[in-house]
């Protein structure tokens, strides 16, 4: 399967993040999306669906008023596959666009039926199996978020209750002098019922001997992350996989320079480079390839090769 993580399209020049240091190639962005394509259409064997970890068009487009342009051109790019895409929601896609509009959307990849995911329908998170004994979970990271809410609604109030506990600053986006760095607005969290499911998804992998992969738009592990760039209430998402025995990898996007852990119990955490930061003449996408006892990523540009063992 094929795997890349922040594309942030935007017609846009290049710009720098909010430090002001590091350089944002927004326009080339879809260009490496497109060569990414046409490497794997080619691949051997082939592919059996892609994984996009989120983020895939930037929030310049919410400003310039180019949201579904945008979105349109990425969509079309990632259509040139004859496997089927698998969408992260990340931060960047709610400053775009609301839950509601994105669930109608082609960033929509929860398959019908009520039984792929969690009580609350607006949550996108579902799993699939794409073959015996092996099955890859969707989280949804933003679950606990107030992007992309509407302001009067409950889940809304409870993330902003929960954010202004946890942050005092003015500015919700700074995480200076934070206990807890991670509560800033522009990560998320999970809430109790989408952590519920994901517990039952993972006991009934352990009783049927599969493994599974887990993907989100944000890390859950400090070792494959900076302080900052976690989910709000990532241990509770780890208490759930190492209660378990089937989840071999935990694989997510945000941390632009990518980071990579092996935890205490065996889960690898793989974190990928981010395409909008990646320079016009280099990529940042990759192949991954299982087998019986271990998954070998091939990386292309800034994404290395590595061996994962389970």
């Amino acid at each position: 399967f094929g795997v890349i993580a922040d594309i942030q399209y935007a017609d846009a020049d290049d710009g720098y993040d909010f430090s002001g240091y590091r350089r944002r190639y927004y326009r080339q962005s879809l260009d490496l999306l497109r060569n990414a394509v046409e490497a794997w259409a080619v691949e051997k064997p082939p592919l059996s669906f892609v994984l996009q970890l989120g983020d895939c068009i930037d929030g310049l487009n919410a400003r310039s008023g180019e949201a579904e342009g945008a979105l349109e051109q990425v969509l079309a790019a990632l259509g040139q596959l004859s496997v089927p895409v698998h969408h992260a929601w990340g931060n960047h896609e709610l400053y775009n666009f609301s839950r509601a509009r994105l669930a109608r959307s082609g960033l929509c990849s929860r398959p019908a039926g009520a039984t792929a995911g969690p009580p609350a329908q607006d949550c996108q998170a579902y799993h699939f199996s794409p073959t015996a004994r092996f099955r890859f979970v969707v989280l949804d990271t933003y679950d606990l978020s107030i992007l992309g809410r509407e302001p009067d609604s409950p889940r809304y109030r409870e993330s902003l209750r929960l954010l202004r506990e946890k942050n005092p600053n003015d500015n919700l986006n700074s995480p200076a002098g934070l206990k807890e760095p991670q509560f800033v607005e522009f990560n998320g969290g999970f809430s109790q019922a989408q952590l519920d499911w994901f517990s039952e998804v993972l006991k009934f992998s352990d009783e049927n001997q599969e493994k599974v992969v887990v993907m989100g738009h944000l890390p859950i592990h400090p070792g494959a992350s900076d302080r900052v760039s976690l989910a709000w209430n990532y241990h509770d998402a780890l208490s759930v996989i190492h209660a378990h025995r089937c989840v071999v990898c935990f694989l997510a996007g945000h941390l632009h320079d990518g980071a990579y852990c092996l935890d205490s119990h065996g889960v690898h955490h793989l974190t990928l480079e981010g395409v909008i930061e990646t320079p016009p003449e280099s990529n940042a996408f990759g192949t991954v390839y299982v087998y019986e006892d271990k998954m070998i990523l091939k990386g292309r540009g800034r994404i290395s090769d590595r061996v994962m063992h389970f």
